[in-house]
C-alpha cells in the first residue's frame, strides 16, 4: 500500500527509508487509518530487532514515514536462495523475532503480518522486523475490518483466514510458520488459490518438519507444533514462554522440555449407578437425614456469630466499594483530542484551550535559530493525530527566544583547540578542514571562513583551516630503472627531476640510472628536486678510409712512360711500377697493413670507433702527406690523396 524510497537526510547526514503512501490511497480513509496507525505503533517501540521510525507526517495529501534503512536481504529472499537452513541459524532468527514480539505485545501491539517478507537480515545477521502495516493496538478491536482479511495467507493463523479475533497467540502462530519455513525451506500450507490455503490453516494438520528435514532435533520440532496449535489456547501463550523455549533449544537440542498443551475436562466421566425403587425403610433413612440436615443448617448462624457478622460488614463494604466506584466514573475526566500548539504564540495558545479544561505552563524559553521568538518550539505530551489526553492535562511548552546573536572571534594564528574552545563559547558551530602549509606550523590555524568582529546568530558555523605542516614525501629508489620510469615514479611521489647527466659504465644495461642526488628512503619536502645520472655507452660506428696512393707519392706516368722506353730499347722487357708498403693506423691501433704498386689510386680501407678518432696513413713506415680526425658519428668516408 505503499512506495519505499531511499533517501538522505541532510540535517543527521545519513540515509534513510522514506515510506510514502501510493496515490490510490490517499483518499480512502481506511488505508490512511492504517497507515497512521502502522507509524504510532512503531514510533512507541525501542528494540534493536525492530525498525526505527524517526519521524511521521504528511505534507497534503502525501502521508509518510521516515524510517532507519537497512542494509541487508529479507528472510524470504535467503530461504528462496539457500533453501532449508540450518537449525541453529533458524533457531537464533526467531529468538530475535520473539524477542521483537515481546515488546511489541508488552506495549499492546500485535503485528498481525509476520512472514519473511517482513523480516530483514541485516549485513551483521541482526533480523530487523518491519511493516506494521496492518498492526492494531490490542485496546481497539481486532476483529478483522468489514469481514476481509489482511496479511499474507500462508501465515495466517487459523482464528485471523475466519476473520476472527487476533491477539497475541496469532503473531506466535505466524512466527511458528516462519520457523517451519526455515527449517524445511518451504510453508506447512500451500495451494493453488489462497481461500485453500486458509482453509488448510483451519482445518488440517501440517506434516511435522522433522519429517521433512530429519537434521531438525526433537525440541525444536515441539517448538515449532506447540507454536502452531489451531486452538490458541494450546499454543505458547506469550513470546516470552516461546522464546525461553527457543533459548533453551540451543542449549539441549535434544531436551524434553516443551510442555505440550492437552485438553482437559473440569468434570470427567463417572459411572452413575442404575436408578431402583427404594424401600419404604430407605424412604424413612432419607428423611432422617434431611431432618438432621436442617437442624445443622437452623444452628449454623447460632453457632458462628461472628463470622455471620463478618459476612455482612464484607457485604456492606462491597456495597461501599460499588458506590464509590460509581461515583468516581461519574467524576472522572474526560478524554479528549490534544491540540497541536507548536508554532502558535502564547496569546494563541490561549485561545485555542479558552473552550477546553487543558491549562499549559512554559517550562522553559530557549534562543532558536529557525522559530521566531514568542513561538512554541514543542510541546509535552507531543501533538498526534487521534490521540487523547484527559481534558484537565497541565501541557508544557517550550517557547522560543528568537535567533541569538553573537561577535566571531579572531581565531587565526591560534592552535587548533584555542580556535575551537573560542569559537564555543561565542555559541559558534566550528568545523575544521586541514591542508598542509610550509609556511605555518602544524595545528595552527591558516584561516578562517567568516571574518573577525562579523556579527552572526549563536549556532551559525564557521569553518577554520588548521595547518598539518610541511607535507613530506619518501625518497624512492630508482637506480637500476629506465630514465621514463624513474621520472614517473619520482613525479609520483610529488617531487621533480631537476636535471639528467650521463655517463658511461660498460657492465650496466644502456639507458637505466646509474646514481640519484637524493638518498633513497629519506623524507623531504614535498616538491623538492633531484637529479639523475643516466648511463650512456657510445655506439661503435663504421667508416672507410680511400687512399689515392698514386697521388700521395707523386707517381709520374710521364717517367714512367721514359723508363719503360729505356728498358724497351735495351732489354726489349717493359719495366712495372714499384711497390710500397701501405699501412692505416686508427688512434693507436693499426688496422691495414698491405703492399700496393705505386700507381694505384683507389684503395679502400674500413674502419670503425666510437665518436671522433684519428686516422693516419703511412707508405713504407713513411707518415703520407698528412694525418686526418674524423667524427664517425657524422662521417662514413675520409679521402688521402
Amino acid at each position: 500500500m505503499a512506495t519505499v524510497y531511499k533517501a538522505k537526510c541532510h540535517v543527521l547526514n545519513r540515509y534513510v527509508a522514506v515510506k510514502v503512501l501510493k496515490d490510490e490511497f490517499t483518499t480512502d480513509e481506511e488505508f490512511i487509518k492504517r497507515f497512521n496507525t502502522e507509524a504510532q505503533a512503531v514510533a512507541s517501540l525501542t528494540h534493536p530487532n525492530i525498525v526505527s521510525v524517526y519521524d511521521v507526517g504528511h505534507e497534503g495529501d502525501l502521508y509518510y514515514i521516515v524510517m532507519e534503512l537497512i542494509q541487508g536481504k529479507t528472510l524470504k529472499e535467503i530461504i528462496v536462495a539457500d533453501g532449508a537452513l540450518s537449525w541453529k541459524w533458524s533457531v537464533n532468527v526467531a529468538i530475535q523475532i520473539a524477542s521483537a514480539l515481546e515488546t511489541a505485545h508488552k506495549n499492546n501491539i500485535i503485528h498481525r503480518d509476520i512472514k519473511p517478507h517482513n523480516i530483514i537480515i541485516t549485513e551483521d545477521g541482526i533480523a530487523k522486523v518491519t511493516d506494521f502495516g496492518i498492526a492494531k493496538s490490542v485496546s481497539n478491536s481486532t476483529i478483522t475490518a468489514f469481514g476481509t482479511t489482511l496479511g499474507s495467507v500462508h501465515y495466517f493463523s487459523p482464528e485471523h483466514a475466519r476473520g476472527g479475533y487476533t491477539d497475541a497467540k496469532s503473531d506466535l502462530y505466524s512466527l511458528g510458520v516462519v520457523l517451519y519455513e526455515m527449517l524445511t525451506g518451504k510453508v506447512p500450507f500451500d495451494a493453488d488459490t489462497p481461500v485453500s490455503v486458509a482453509l488448510k490453516h483451519m482445518q488440517e494438520e501440517p506434516v511435522e518438519p522433522i519429517k521433512l528435514n530429519p537434521a531438525i532435533p526433537t525440541a525444536v520440532n515441539k517448538i515449532v507444533m506447540k507454536a502452531m496449535k489451531k486452538d490458541p489456547a494450546f499454543r505458547y501463550q506469550n513470546a516470552t514462554e516461546m522464546l525461553k523455549d527457543l533459548t533453551l533449544a540451543l542449549k539441549n537440542p535434544d531436551g524434553d522440555f516443551v510442555k505440550s498443551e492437552t485438553q482437559t475436562n473440569d468434570f470427567p466421566t463417572q459411572v452413575v449407578p442404575t436408578l431402583e425403587k427404594k424401600s419404604i425403610e430407605d424412604k424413612v433413612k432419607e428423611k432422617d437425614e434431611e431432618n438432621k440436615k436442617k437442624k445443622k443448617k437452623e444452628n449454623f448462624f447460632t453457632k458462628h456469630k461472628n463470622l455471620t457478622i463478618v459476612l455482612i460488614l464484607i457485604i456492606l463494604f462491597a456495597l461501599s466499594l460499588g458506590g464509590t466506584i460509581i461515583a468516581f466514573n461519574l467524576t472522572r475526566s474526560k478524554d479528549v483530542q490534544i491540540p497541536n500548539l507548536v508554532g502558535k504564540t502564547l496569546e494563541e495558545v490561549e485561545n485555542t484551550l479558552q473552550d477546553t479544561k487543558l491549562t499549559y505552563e512554559v517550562v522553559e524559553e530557549k534562543y532558536d535559530v529557525e522559530i521566531d521568538a514568542g513561538l512554541v518550539i514543542s510541546q509535552d505530551p507531543e501533538y498526534r493525530e487521534n490521540y487523547t489526553i484527559k481534558e484537565d492535562t497541565k501541557i508544557g511548552l517550550v517557547v522560543s527566544l528568537g535567533q541569538k546573536l553573537t561577535i566571531v572571534p579572531k581565531v587565526t594564528g591560534m592552535t587548533r583547540e584555542e580556535a575551537t574552545q573560542s569559537l564555543e563559547e561565542s555559541d559558534l558551530e566550528v568545523v575544521v578542514n586541514e591542508e598542509f602549509d610550509s609556511k605555518v606550523e602544524a595545528g595552527y590555524v591558516i584561516s578562517q571562513d567568516v571574518d573577525p568582529e562579523t556579527e552572526v546568530g549563536a549556532g551559525s558555523t564557521v569553518t577554520i583551516t588548521v595547518s598539518k605542516g610541511v607535507e613530506t614525501s619518501t625518497v624512492p629508489n630508482v637506480v637500476g630503472k629506465s630514465e621514463a620510469d624513474a621520472k614517473s615514479e619520482i613525479e609520483s611521489a610529488g617531487l621533480t627531476v631537476s636535471a639528467t647527466l650521463t655517463d658511461e659504465d660498460r657492465t650496466k644495461d644502456n639507458g637505466v640510472v646509474l646514481k640519484q642526488s637524493l638518498e633513497a628512503g629519506t623524507s623531504v619536502e614535498k616538491g623538492s628536486s633531484m637529479t639523475i645520472t643516466v648511463n650512456q655507452i657510445a655506439e661503435l660506428k663504421n667508416a672507410t678510409v680511400k687512399i689515392n696512393l698514386k697521388s700521395l707519392i707523386g707517381y709520374s706516368q710521364e717517367y714512367e712512360n721514359v723508363t719503360n722506353t729505356i728498358s724497351n730499347t735495351i732489354d726489349r722487357v717493359p719495366v712495372d711500377p714499384d711497390t710500397v708498403e701501405v699501412k692505416v693506423v686508427v688512434d693507436d691501433d693499426v688496422v691495414y697493413r698491405k703492399n700496393h704498386k705505386e700507381d694505384e689510386t683507389n684503395i679502400s680501407v674500413p674502419i670503425s670507433g666510437i665518436g671522433t678518432v684519428t686516422v693516419k696513413v703511412y707508405i713504407d713506415d713513411v707518415l703520407g702527406n698528412r694525418q686526418e680526425t674524423i667524427n664517425l658519428n657524422n662521417q662514413t668516408e675520409i679521402a688521402f690523396e
